[in-house]
């Protein structure tokens, strides 16, 4: 009796246990001109190597400074597995590793994905990964390899998880924030596409709690299926902010993600600094509205859970804000002056004001 395994055999026995091989293959194949399309200078963007490649003098760097970070969506993708529409979740993954990268100053070049399930369904990883690229592409990065892994019994069936990483790069003294963030300063407010990808756990509670399925009109926005407008993607601001770092008018930037205006903001100030934002300034979204009203969430929780309308906060010199604003608008990005920075040794470094024109509840 031989004791050869033939390759087919070999196969059988791992699709016996849950692993299909050839699914992931083929999903390797159909994602090959999705990372080719995001090749920029200092990666080719090819896949199927051990490790990806990034020439830095190519890109242009002359005294380069790496910056790294990680991230996933959260509970935004039972929402897109609900909801079965998985083409924008890919954005929100890359958008919450590029926005991280940029508030540094940093430039992202190149991004990884991890994407882990039960059973892989090649269609729905596909289109994860095709909006991936599409992030990439926004970002200005280049999708250079991933992983994909299929674990039979760490996922229920349909689901999947993803983690995002990237590395991005500025010049030594382009890196943020800077140090001379003074009383004075002014902060813009970079609108918001809607909750981006956090807070979606109390989302998807109220959901439930209104009995809505997400095929049912979204109450804030009736013209689109509920599913369809709380998976709108996060916004991509990186390409907009290059320009304004770039023409030296940036001294800090906060993404805001978790923990939303209150705890974002202060990441970027220094000691004895605060700022005072008034909330009337800008035009949140419907969906924040809702999300108040239906949920009966006081003011200080939504501005600490969700982004309320402002993705990314800019702090500027005063002789320096209509520049900025002006790039910025130029850019596509919708600008608000939101706020003044101001001494506060003590106490909270966030004060909100008139939030009351924004959260009725």
């Amino acid at each position: 009796m031989s004791d050869t395994t033939s390759p087919s055999s070999s196969r059988r026995a791992y699709a016996e246990a849950g692993v299909d091989i050839d699914a992931g293959n083929a999903l390797v194949n159909a994602i090959k001109p999705l990372a080719k399309s995001t090749a920029r200078k200092g990666a080719d963007a090819g896949l199927g190597g051990f490790g990806a490649l990034f020439d830095l003098k190519a890109a242009g760097f002359r005294d380069p400074i790496l910056v790294s970070t990680t991230d996933g969506v959260g509970t935004k993708l039972k929402v897109a597995i609900d909801a079965n529409k998985h083409d924008t979740v890919g954005i929100d993954l890359v958008a919450m590793c590029v926005n991280d990268l940029i508030v540094q100053g940093a430039e992202p070049l190149l991004f990884l994905d991890y994407f882990a399930t039960g059973k892989l369904d090649v269609a729905s990883a596909a289109q994860v990964i095709a909006g991936i690229a599409e992030g990439c592409r926004q970002a200005g990065c280049a999708l250079v390899g991933g992983e994909t892994a299929e674990m039979p019994g760490m996922y229920g069936k349909g689901d999947y998880d993803l983690a995002g990483f990237s590395v991005g790069a500025a010049e030594r003294e382009q890196i943020l924030p800077r140090q001379d963030i003074v009383a004075g300063d002014i902060v813009l407010g970079l609108a918001s596409s809607g909750a981006h990808s956090n807070g979606f756990s109390l989302i998807r509670k109220i959901v439930a709690q209104e009995n809505l399925s997400y095929e049912n009109p979204a109450p804030f926005e009736p013209s689109q299926k509920l599913g369809d407008a709380l998976l709108t993607p996060t916004r991509i601001y990186v390409r907009a902010m290059l320009k304004a770092i770039r023409a030296d008018s940036v001294k800090a930037m906060a993404h805001i993600t978790g923990g939303g205006l209150l705890e974002n903001i202060p990441r970027v100030l220094p000691q004895g600094i605060g700022v005072r934002i008034d909330a009337a300034s800008w035009q949140a979204p419907p969906v924040f509205h809702w999300l108040a009203t239906a949920g009966n969430i006081d003011a200080h929780e939504m501005a600490r859970t969700f982004n309320c309308g402002i993705g990314m906060t800019v702090i500027v010199s005063p002789d320096q804000a209509d520049k900025a604003s002006t790039i910025l608008t130029e850019a596509g990005e919708k600008v608000y002056r939101i706020g003044v920075v101001e001494p506060r040794p003590t106490g909270e470094q966030v004060v909100l004001e008139n939030y009351g024109d924004i959260w009725p509840c």
